[in-house]
């Protein structure tokens, strides 16, 4: 597999200053997909805003991976919610107009 569109998690780490058991956490209740190529661990390029959140989350809120897995649920269900708020608006225009 081409690691072009992929980082190093190591590299990950040194950058943002977090330790691999970390981002294996994050791993482990699926927030973050770790890719396994050629026996080194990579996160693909799109999951790096989201990962640069988690951390700051981490370090400046001091929010555990537990609880930084609820405010993303949360997050993904209030995008939802405003997604779905936008569909209804739409429609109602339609009909008012």
């Amino acid at each position: 597999m081409n690691t072009e569109n992929f980082i190093p998690v190591q590299t990950i780490c040194t950058c943002y200053q977090v330790e691999v058991a970390f981002l294996n956490g994050l791993n482990e209740i699926g927030l973050v997909e770790i890719n396994i190529i050629e026996n080194a661990a990579y996160i693909h390029q799109d999951q790096i805003r989201a990962v640069e959140k988690m951390i700051r989350l981490h370090n400046d809120l001091d929010v555990n991976i537990e609880g930084i897995d609820v405010v993303f649920n949360l997050l993904n269900k209030l995008h939802a919610m405003q997604d779905e708020l936008t569909s209804v608006q739409r429609r109602l225009r339609m009909y008012e107009g």
